[in-house]
């Protein structure tokens, strides 16, 4: 078969998985599930002081417990993309939210921190399903000229969850307990399976029939889990080792990748492919400096501050809102014109926000708290749905589990090394100690200083943004397909 024919032959195919999926019924589904998962983690972000009152936890065990969640996501992510690719992004995606529904009942119920600790991993694997699966199926039944505007209005949707989180979780806190946060999720993880099952048709699988890697995928959980390990024992003399260590084995990870057959992760999307190489680096350097406002905030606003959880929660609510407002808007645009001119206005307006929260202290008013939360909440609009569209964009289809699993593995990782600056911190000013009014200077001292780093990782960001080039069409990513295909038989 020519090249020409298999090129009208794979259109025509997508054309068909189109009219016959239901655009608007995968969108509906997708889109539940992408307020699923940021509603937990901003909502136990509000909760964290609470439990850390009930079981007598420091700053450092409280973001070990946001830390293992996203550490286990990060982990399975790509592996779990693969797999979609392979057995069907539905299939994983369903799995997912039943998962992700169950640690949250067993999260509810746990009655010390090692529980806590161990559901919440459990919590990761089902959201690293999700994740791998999600934007994937979004991708294969929207076409390049409709995909900013879906992707939008589910990113959008991801914000929203960020929005409410704060917010829900705020009241829930202080009126029901912290255990209720968790067992919200239950009655809407269900909904969505209902959902799945009962309107949503179809299934997309385009590299059925691959192996799977998994001497790759447990060299790459072996990495990640050395590395942020050792980023939570800075600055002790072996925290550095666990580091070093861990990007050794990443590199034999690349090794192993580029030389089996089928591969977990196709090292070549990242050599041969310089927007998708670069838009990656651009979104795990985003999340890097944005992730840990939140926690920070959230102890700044109850305990310097002195406000509830609720209020506390309200008060966060204005980043997220102002992102679920122009996120819609900015998948729109990046469809008209290049996402790499709009994500990198995007990653400016965030840099600022970053910048100005370095000279926040106990004296800053409430308003100047919120101009910056919609200054950041802007910027992160701008950027993160026309980066996942250049993202999605750059690949051929049989990848779109694997980039859909690299979108969320550059954000999980961003947001674990974000998290993971905030724990060497704390730890560097704080020690073990739990935040008290004596040590509330400390406090903002490691607070202001993790700000500064962040707000340096975003400037540096802004040049990968700069540097990924034009997004290419359909037609030339067709064309790379075939050359993938060829350089695997």
């Amino acid at each position: 078969m020519t090249d020409g024919r298999l090129k009208q032959d794979t259109f025509r195919a997508r054309e068909e998985i189109v009219d016959s999926t239901g655009k608007h019924v995968t969108l509906l589904v997708t889109t539940l599930g992408a307020f699923l998962t940021p509603y937990m983690s901003s909502a136990v972000n509000i909760a964290l002081p609470a439990i850390g009152q009930e079981f007598k936890l420091s700053a450092v065990s409280l973001s070990w417990i946001a830390t293992v969640y996203l550490l286990a996501t990060a982990i399975f992510l790509v592996p779990f993309g693969k797999l979609a690719d392979t057995h069907g992004r539905k299939r994983i995606y369903t799995y997912g939210v039943a998962v992700y529904a169950l640690s949250a009942l067993f999260l509810a119920n746990s009655n010390s921190e090692i529980e806590l600790i161990s559901f919440r991993i459990v919590e990761g694997f089902g959201a690293a399903m999700l994740f791998g699966s999600g934007v994937a199926m979004l991708t294969s039944v929207f076409p390049a000229g409709e995909r900013g505007r879906a992707l939008g209005i589910n990113i959008a949707a991801t914000y929203f969850g960020l929005s409410m989180g704060p917010f829900l979780g705020g009241f829930l806190t202080e009126h029901f307990g912290w255990r209720s946060v968790f067992l919200i999720n239950v009655p809407l993880g269900a909904l969505i399976i209902i959902l799945v099952l009962w309107k949503l048709k179809g299934e997309w699988a385009e590299a059925k029939g691959e192996k799977f890697d998994l001497t790759g995928s447990a060299i790459y959980g072996l990495a990640l889990a050395a590395m942020i390990y050792g980023l939570s024992l800075l600055p002790a003399a072996y925290g550095y080792g666990f580091v070093l260590g861990g990007m050794g084995i990443l590199v034999a990870f690349v090794i192993w990748e580029s030389r089996t057959e089928s591969p977990v992760l196709d090292v070549r999307l990242f050599r041969g492919n310089r927007v998708f190489a670069f838009s990656s680096a651009a979104a795990f350097l985003n999340y890097s400096s944005t992730y840990t406002v939140v926690f920070f905030l959230s102890f700044y606003l109850q305990y310097i501050k002195g406000f509830s959880p609720e209020n506390a929660g309200l008060i966060l609510v204005a980043q997220p809102a102002v992102q679920a407002i122009f996120s819609p808007f900015a998948g729109r645009l990046s469809d008209r014109m290049e996402p790499r001119i709009v994500a990198s206005a995007g990653m400016g307006f965030t840099a600022i926000g970053l910048a100005l929260l370095v000279f926040l202290n106990g004296e800053s008013t409430l308003g100047f708290v919120i101009a910056v939360l919609v200054v950041l909440g802007f910027g992160f609009a701008l950027f993160s749905s026309p980066n996942t569209n250049a993202i999605m964009s750059a690949v051929p289809r049989r990848f779109y589990g694997v980039a859909s699993g690299t979108v969320g593995t550059m954000r999980l990782t961003g947001q674990m090394f974000s998290q993971a600056i905030a724990l060497v911190s704390s730890a560097w000013f704080l020690g073990n100690a739990q935040i008290m009014p004596e040590n509330y200077p400390q406090f903002l001292t490691a607070m202001k200083a993790a700000f500064v780093i962040l707000a340096m990782l975003c400037t540096f960001g802004i040049l990968f943004s700069l540097a990924r080039g034009r997004t290419k069409p359909d037609e030339a990513i067709l064309g790379q397909s075939l050359k993938l295909t060829k350089g695997n038989v």
